[in-house]
Protein backbone atom coordinates (compact mmCIF):
# COMPACT_ATOMS: atom_id res chain seq x y z
CA UNK A 1 0.00 0.00 0.00
CA UNK A 2 3.11 2.15 0.06
CA UNK A 3 3.50 1.75 -3.72
CA UNK A 4 -0.48 2.51 -4.82
CA UNK A 5 -2.57 5.31 -3.81
CA UNK A 6 -5.92 2.87 -3.86
CA UNK A 7 -5.79 -0.90 -4.18
CA UNK A 8 -7.58 -1.17 -7.07
CA UNK A 9 -4.66 -0.46 -9.46
CA UNK A 10 -3.42 -3.91 -8.24
CA UNK A 11 -6.08 -5.75 -7.38
CA UNK A 12 -9.97 -5.26 -5.90
CA UNK A 13 -13.66 -5.95 -6.41
CA UNK A 14 -16.23 -3.37 -8.20
CA UNK A 15 -20.26 -3.87 -8.81
CA UNK A 16 -21.14 -3.31 -12.56
CA UNK A 17 -23.84 -3.88 -14.62
CA UNK A 18 -24.58 -5.41 -17.86
CA UNK A 19 -25.90 -2.63 -20.35
CA UNK A 20 -27.05 -4.72 -23.49
CA UNK A 21 -28.52 -7.40 -25.17
CA UNK A 22 -30.31 -10.34 -23.04
CA UNK A 23 -27.83 -9.58 -20.51
CA UNK A 24 -29.30 -6.13 -19.76
CA UNK A 25 -29.66 -5.34 -16.13
CA UNK A 26 -27.40 -8.35 -14.90
CA UNK A 27 -25.46 -6.90 -11.83
CA UNK A 28 -21.53 -8.37 -11.74
CA UNK A 29 -18.76 -8.21 -9.30
CA UNK A 30 -15.56 -8.04 -11.21
CA UNK A 31 -12.80 -9.59 -9.11
CA UNK A 32 -9.09 -9.26 -9.62
CA UNK A 33 -6.48 -10.33 -7.56
CA UNK A 34 -3.60 -8.69 -9.15
CA UNK A 35 -1.59 -12.02 -10.24
CA UNK A 36 -3.47 -12.18 -13.66
CA UNK A 37 -6.12 -13.96 -12.06
CA UNK A 38 -9.76 -12.61 -12.43
CA UNK A 39 -12.97 -13.44 -12.68
CA UNK A 40 -16.99 -12.05 -12.21
CA UNK A 41 -19.78 -13.25 -9.65
CA UNK A 42 -22.85 -13.30 -11.52
CA UNK A 43 -25.08 -11.42 -8.34
CA UNK A 44 -28.59 -11.88 -10.42
CA UNK A 45 -27.12 -15.62 -11.38
CA UNK A 46 -27.25 -17.36 -7.85
CA UNK A 47 -23.72 -15.39 -7.97
CA UNK A 48 -22.40 -17.97 -9.77
CA UNK A 49 -19.11 -17.25 -11.74
CA UNK A 50 -18.80 -16.23 -15.10
CA UNK A 51 -15.90 -15.23 -17.25
CA UNK A 52 -12.97 -16.45 -15.18
CA UNK A 53 -9.37 -16.03 -16.59
CA UNK A 54 -5.47 -15.97 -15.82
CA UNK A 55 -3.29 -13.33 -17.65
CA UNK A 56 -6.12 -13.49 -20.28
CA UNK A 57 -6.26 -17.22 -20.85
CA UNK A 58 -9.80 -18.48 -19.92
CA UNK A 59 -10.32 -21.42 -17.41
CA UNK A 60 -14.09 -21.97 -18.24
CA UNK A 61 -16.44 -22.48 -21.33
CA UNK A 62 -18.69 -19.86 -22.31
CA UNK A 63 -21.95 -21.13 -24.42
CA UNK A 64 -23.41 -19.09 -27.14
CA UNK A 65 -26.42 -17.62 -24.75
CA UNK A 66 -24.65 -15.44 -22.93
CA UNK A 67 -25.63 -14.87 -19.00
CA UNK A 68 -28.79 -13.56 -19.78
CA UNK A 69 -31.05 -11.92 -17.15
CA UNK A 70 -32.83 -14.55 -14.72
CA UNK A 71 -36.27 -13.01 -15.97
CA UNK A 72 -35.38 -14.99 -19.69
CA UNK A 73 -35.08 -18.53 -17.45
CA UNK A 74 -37.69 -21.42 -18.60
CA UNK A 75 -38.42 -23.45 -15.89
CA UNK A 76 -40.23 -26.80 -17.94
CA UNK A 77 -37.87 -29.58 -19.15
CA UNK A 78 -34.87 -28.55 -21.08
CA UNK A 79 -35.93 -25.06 -20.64
CA UNK A 80 -32.91 -24.70 -18.47
CA UNK A 81 -30.65 -24.57 -21.62
CA UNK A 82 -31.59 -21.39 -22.83
CA UNK A 83 -29.74 -19.01 -20.30
CA UNK A 84 -26.97 -22.19 -19.44
CA UNK A 85 -24.16 -19.18 -19.78
CA UNK A 86 -21.92 -22.07 -18.94
CA UNK A 87 -19.06 -19.74 -17.14
CA UNK A 88 -16.52 -21.44 -14.89
CA UNK A 89 -19.63 -22.75 -12.09
CA UNK A 90 -23.63 -23.00 -12.64
CA UNK A 91 -25.14 -24.04 -9.29
CA UNK A 92 -27.60 -26.50 -9.92
CA UNK A 93 -30.17 -27.41 -7.19
CA UNK A 94 -32.26 -26.30 -4.40
CA UNK A 95 -34.62 -28.74 -4.63
CA UNK A 96 -33.79 -30.55 -7.68
CA UNK A 97 -31.05 -31.53 -10.01
CA UNK A 98 -29.87 -33.49 -13.17
CA UNK A 99 -32.51 -34.51 -15.33
CA UNK A 100 -35.74 -34.19 -15.39
CA UNK A 101 -38.36 -35.96 -12.63
CA UNK A 102 -42.15 -35.73 -11.89
CA UNK A 103 -42.31 -37.21 -7.96
CA UNK A 104 -44.56 -36.52 -4.83
CA UNK A 105 -45.85 -33.22 -3.64
CA UNK A 106 -48.06 -34.22 -0.94
CA UNK A 107 -45.83 -33.42 1.76
CA UNK A 108 -46.78 -29.45 1.18
CA UNK A 109 -50.28 -30.50 2.57
CA UNK A 110 -51.89 -28.98 -1.06
CA UNK A 111 -54.61 -31.15 -2.91
CA UNK A 112 -54.48 -29.63 -6.17
CA UNK A 113 -50.73 -30.22 -6.27
CA UNK A 114 -49.77 -33.66 -5.41
CA UNK A 115 -47.37 -34.07 -7.64
CA UNK A 116 -44.27 -31.67 -9.09
CA UNK A 117 -42.38 -31.79 -12.73
CA UNK A 118 -39.15 -31.03 -12.35
CA UNK A 119 -36.58 -29.65 -14.82
CA UNK A 120 -33.39 -29.95 -15.79
CA UNK A 121 -31.24 -28.76 -13.05
CA UNK A 122 -33.72 -27.00 -11.17
CA UNK A 123 -33.84 -23.58 -10.41
CA UNK A 124 -31.29 -21.78 -8.29
CA UNK A 125 -29.06 -20.66 -10.84
CA UNK A 126 -31.45 -17.98 -12.35
CA UNK A 127 -32.37 -16.37 -8.87
CA UNK A 128 -31.00 -12.83 -8.31
CA UNK A 129 -29.11 -12.77 -5.14
CA UNK A 130 -29.66 -9.84 -2.03
CA UNK A 131 -26.05 -8.70 -1.91
CA UNK A 132 -25.39 -8.48 1.82
CA UNK A 133 -21.88 -6.94 1.16
CA UNK A 134 -18.27 -7.13 -0.66
CA UNK A 135 -15.69 -5.28 -0.24
CA UNK A 136 -11.91 -6.10 0.86
CA UNK A 137 -11.11 -7.64 4.59
CA UNK A 138 -7.00 -7.15 5.70
CA UNK A 139 -6.01 -10.32 8.02
CA UNK A 140 -2.60 -8.94 8.72
CA UNK A 141 -0.31 -8.87 6.14
CA UNK A 142 -3.08 -10.80 3.65
CA UNK A 143 -5.91 -8.89 1.47
CA UNK A 144 -8.73 -10.87 1.16
CA UNK A 145 -11.25 -9.75 -1.47
CA UNK A 146 -15.27 -10.77 -0.41
CA UNK A 147 -18.72 -10.37 -1.69
CA UNK A 148 -21.61 -12.30 0.56
CA UNK A 149 -25.38 -12.39 -0.51
CA UNK A 150 -28.65 -14.59 0.13
CA UNK A 151 -30.26 -16.70 -2.44
CA UNK A 152 -34.34 -17.40 -2.00
CA UNK A 153 -36.02 -19.86 -3.76
CA UNK A 154 -39.49 -20.10 -2.33
CA UNK A 155 -42.89 -20.99 -3.10
CA UNK A 156 -46.62 -20.83 -1.55
CA UNK A 157 -47.19 -24.64 -0.86
CA UNK A 158 -44.00 -25.06 -2.28
CA UNK A 159 -39.71 -24.95 -0.95
CA UNK A 160 -38.40 -22.48 1.21
CA UNK A 161 -34.79 -22.62 0.92
CA UNK A 162 -32.28 -19.85 1.15
CA UNK A 163 -28.74 -20.12 -0.09
CA UNK A 164 -26.29 -17.81 1.73
CA UNK A 165 -23.26 -17.61 -0.38
CA UNK A 166 -19.50 -16.16 0.11
CA UNK A 167 -16.74 -15.76 -2.32
CA UNK A 168 -13.58 -15.12 -1.54
CA UNK A 169 -10.02 -14.64 -2.92
CA UNK A 170 -6.68 -13.56 -1.77
CA UNK A 171 -4.61 -11.10 -3.60
CA UNK A 172 -1.66 -12.78 -5.36
CA UNK A 173 -3.29 -15.94 -5.70
CA UNK A 174 -4.87 -17.66 -8.49
CA UNK A 175 -7.66 -19.44 -6.60
CA UNK A 176 -11.48 -18.64 -5.35
CA UNK A 177 -13.20 -19.96 -2.55
CA UNK A 178 -17.07 -20.22 -2.11
CA UNK A 179 -18.59 -21.12 1.07
CA UNK A 180 -22.64 -21.40 0.53
CA UNK A 181 -24.98 -22.95 3.26
CA UNK A 182 -28.21 -24.13 2.15
CA UNK A 183 -31.27 -23.74 4.12
CA UNK A 184 -34.88 -25.35 4.96
CA UNK A 185 -36.22 -21.91 6.08
CA UNK A 186 -39.89 -23.16 5.57
CA UNK A 187 -42.03 -25.67 8.19
CA UNK A 188 -42.17 -28.85 5.99
CA UNK A 189 -39.29 -31.09 5.46
CA UNK A 190 -38.52 -31.04 1.90
CA UNK A 191 -36.23 -33.02 -0.04
CA UNK A 192 -32.90 -31.18 -1.47
CA UNK A 193 -30.47 -32.03 -4.22
CA UNK A 194 -26.98 -29.86 -5.06
CA UNK A 195 -24.93 -29.99 -7.81
CA UNK A 196 -21.56 -27.95 -8.96
CA UNK A 197 -21.73 -27.62 -12.87
CA UNK A 198 -17.74 -26.66 -12.89
CA UNK A 199 -17.46 -25.95 -16.52
CA UNK A 200 -13.48 -26.08 -18.12
CA UNK A 201 -12.89 -25.18 -21.54
CA UNK A 202 -9.85 -24.10 -24.29
CA UNK A 203 -7.21 -23.16 -24.23
CA UNK A 204 -7.17 -25.44 -20.59
CA UNK A 205 -9.00 -28.30 -22.48
CA UNK A 206 -7.72 -28.77 -25.78
CA UNK A 207 -6.74 -32.18 -28.02
CA UNK A 208 -4.42 -33.67 -25.69
CA UNK A 209 -5.65 -32.50 -22.56
CA UNK A 210 -5.70 -34.96 -19.59
CA UNK A 211 -7.93 -35.38 -16.93
CA UNK A 212 -5.98 -35.76 -13.09
CA UNK A 213 -8.77 -37.06 -10.54
CA UNK A 214 -8.46 -39.40 -7.93
CA UNK A 215 -10.99 -42.12 -9.16
CA UNK A 216 -11.63 -46.11 -10.04
CA UNK A 217 -14.78 -47.89 -11.54
CA UNK A 218 -15.86 -45.37 -13.93
CA UNK A 219 -19.49 -45.92 -15.09
CA UNK A 220 -21.00 -44.43 -18.17
CA UNK A 221 -24.73 -43.30 -18.19
CA UNK A 222 -25.61 -44.48 -21.38
CA UNK A 223 -24.10 -47.25 -23.66
CA UNK A 224 -20.83 -44.88 -24.72
CA UNK A 225 -17.64 -46.45 -23.59
CA UNK A 226 -15.65 -45.20 -20.83
CA UNK A 227 -12.07 -46.38 -22.37
CA UNK A 228 -10.01 -42.98 -22.22
CA UNK A 229 -12.40 -41.00 -20.70
CA UNK A 230 -9.42 -39.22 -18.79
CA UNK A 231 -7.61 -37.77 -22.19
CA UNK A 232 -9.50 -35.11 -24.68
CA UNK A 233 -9.80 -34.19 -28.20
CA UNK A 234 -10.89 -31.37 -30.50
CA UNK A 235 -13.84 -30.43 -31.25
CA UNK A 236 -15.58 -32.65 -33.34
CA UNK A 237 -18.44 -32.75 -35.36
CA UNK A 238 -22.29 -34.55 -34.57
CA UNK A 239 -20.04 -34.61 -31.10
CA UNK A 240 -23.34 -36.76 -28.99
CA UNK A 241 -22.36 -36.02 -25.14
CA UNK A 242 -20.94 -38.28 -22.66
CA UNK A 243 -21.45 -38.45 -18.90
CA UNK A 244 -19.43 -40.87 -16.60
CA UNK A 245 -20.17 -41.56 -13.05
CA UNK A 246 -17.23 -42.79 -11.17
CA UNK A 247 -15.88 -43.05 -7.12
CA UNK A 248 -13.89 -40.40 -6.11
CA UNK A 249 -11.07 -41.27 -3.43
CA UNK A 250 -10.31 -38.14 -0.86
CA UNK A 251 -7.63 -36.58 1.23
CA UNK A 252 -7.36 -37.69 5.11
CA UNK A 253 -9.95 -34.34 5.57
CA UNK A 254 -12.08 -35.64 3.14
CA UNK A 255 -10.77 -33.11 0.17
CA UNK A 256 -10.89 -34.38 -3.51
CA UNK A 257 -8.88 -32.07 -5.94
CA UNK A 258 -9.61 -32.77 -9.71
CA UNK A 259 -7.95 -30.81 -12.48
CA UNK A 260 -8.16 -30.40 -16.65
CA UNK A 261 -4.65 -30.22 -17.35
CA UNK A 262 -3.02 -28.69 -20.86
CA UNK A 263 0.43 -29.75 -20.33
CA UNK A 264 1.39 -28.92 -23.62
CA UNK A 265 0.00 -25.25 -23.55
CA UNK A 266 1.26 -25.48 -19.61
CA UNK A 267 -2.24 -24.32 -18.73
CA UNK A 268 -5.06 -25.81 -16.30
CA UNK A 269 -8.42 -25.07 -14.24
CA UNK A 270 -8.98 -27.21 -10.81
CA UNK A 271 -11.45 -27.45 -8.37
CA UNK A 272 -10.91 -28.92 -4.82
CA UNK A 273 -14.53 -30.29 -2.87
CA UNK A 274 -15.02 -32.76 0.26
CA UNK A 275 -15.99 -35.56 -0.35
CA UNK A 276 -17.77 -35.84 3.26
CA UNK A 277 -20.05 -32.87 1.55
CA UNK A 278 -20.73 -33.94 -1.89
CA UNK A 279 -19.83 -38.06 -2.06
CA UNK A 280 -20.55 -38.08 -6.16
CA UNK A 281 -18.55 -36.98 -9.15
CA UNK A 282 -19.13 -37.32 -12.16
CA UNK A 283 -17.73 -36.38 -15.83
CA UNK A 284 -19.91 -34.27 -18.70
CA UNK A 285 -17.93 -34.95 -21.88
CA UNK A 286 -19.29 -32.33 -24.48
CA UNK A 287 -16.20 -32.33 -27.18
CA UNK A 288 -18.38 -30.47 -29.96
CA UNK A 289 -17.81 -27.86 -32.24
CA UNK A 290 -19.03 -24.71 -30.17
CA UNK A 291 -20.23 -26.63 -27.33
CA UNK A 292 -16.68 -27.77 -26.39
CA UNK A 293 -16.71 -28.16 -22.72
CA UNK A 294 -15.77 -30.46 -20.04
CA UNK A 295 -17.84 -30.91 -16.72
CA UNK A 296 -16.10 -31.73 -13.69
CA UNK A 297 -19.27 -32.00 -11.26
CA UNK A 298 -19.59 -32.71 -7.81
CA UNK A 299 -23.15 -34.03 -6.38
CA UNK A 300 -24.94 -34.75 -3.26
CA UNK A 301 -26.87 -37.60 -6.06
CA UNK A 302 -25.48 -40.23 -8.78
CA UNK A 303 -26.26 -39.32 -12.16
CA UNK A 304 -29.36 -41.72 -12.32
CA UNK A 305 -31.33 -38.88 -10.29
CA UNK A 306 -34.22 -37.98 -7.85
CA UNK A 307 -36.47 -40.98 -8.34
CA UNK A 308 -33.92 -43.77 -7.61
CA UNK A 309 -31.92 -41.59 -4.72
CA UNK A 310 -35.94 -41.89 -3.14
CA UNK A 311 -35.90 -45.52 -3.88
CA UNK A 312 -32.28 -45.82 -2.58
CA UNK A 313 -32.90 -43.99 0.70
CA UNK A 314 -30.15 -41.23 -0.78
CA UNK A 315 -32.27 -38.76 -1.25
CA UNK A 316 -31.91 -35.89 1.10
CA UNK A 317 -34.87 -34.19 2.76
CA UNK A 318 -34.32 -31.09 5.53
CA UNK A 319 -35.78 -30.81 8.25
CA UNK A 320 -37.34 -27.51 8.90
CA UNK A 321 -34.48 -25.23 9.74
CA UNK A 322 -32.02 -27.65 8.70
CA UNK A 323 -29.11 -26.78 6.92
CA UNK A 324 -26.43 -28.10 4.61
CA UNK A 325 -22.61 -26.56 3.97
CA UNK A 326 -20.55 -26.93 0.92
CA UNK A 327 -17.22 -25.88 -0.07
CA UNK A 328 -15.67 -25.60 -3.27
CA UNK A 329 -12.37 -24.13 -4.19
CA UNK A 330 -11.25 -23.04 -8.09
CA UNK A 331 -8.37 -22.05 -9.38
CA UNK A 332 -5.87 -22.15 -12.15
CA UNK A 333 -2.86 -24.46 -13.10
CA UNK A 334 -0.76 -21.34 -14.85
CA UNK A 335 2.34 -23.38 -15.79
CA UNK A 336 3.95 -26.83 -16.12
CA UNK A 337 5.27 -26.64 -12.24
CA UNK A 338 1.85 -26.18 -10.92
CA UNK A 339 0.20 -28.98 -13.25
CA UNK A 340 2.96 -31.50 -12.17
CA UNK A 341 2.38 -29.70 -8.57
CA UNK A 342 -0.98 -30.83 -8.97
CA UNK A 343 -0.99 -34.37 -10.21
CA UNK A 344 1.68 -35.13 -7.51
CA UNK A 345 -1.32 -34.36 -5.14
CA UNK A 346 -3.72 -36.53 -7.26
CA UNK A 347 -1.52 -39.18 -7.02
CA UNK A 348 -0.51 -39.04 -3.59
CA UNK A 349 -3.54 -39.70 -2.31
CA UNK A 350 -3.29 -43.70 -4.20
CA UNK A 351 -6.84 -44.13 -5.85
CA UNK A 352 -6.73 -47.51 -7.37
CA UNK A 353 -6.48 -46.84 -11.42
CA UNK A 354 -9.86 -46.51 -12.94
Amino acid sequence: MQRVGRLDQVAGVRLTERGDGMERGVRVLEFRTGSGFAFDVLVDRAMDIGRCEHRGRALGWQSATGFIGPWYFEPEELGWLRGFGGGLLTTCGMEHALFMAEDSAAHFNYPPKQTERFGLHGRVSYLPATLSGYGVRWDGDDCILWAEGEIAQAAVFGENFVLRRRVEAKVGEDRLTIHDEVTNAGWVPTPHMYLYHVNVGFPALDAGSELLIPASNPTPRGDHSVEGYRTFHGPTEGYVEQVTEHDVHAEADGSVPVAVANRAAGFGAYEVFNRKQLPRHFIWRMLGQGTYAVGIEPSTNRTSGRLPARESGELIVLAPGESRRYDLELGALPDGGAIEAFAARVEAIGAPAG
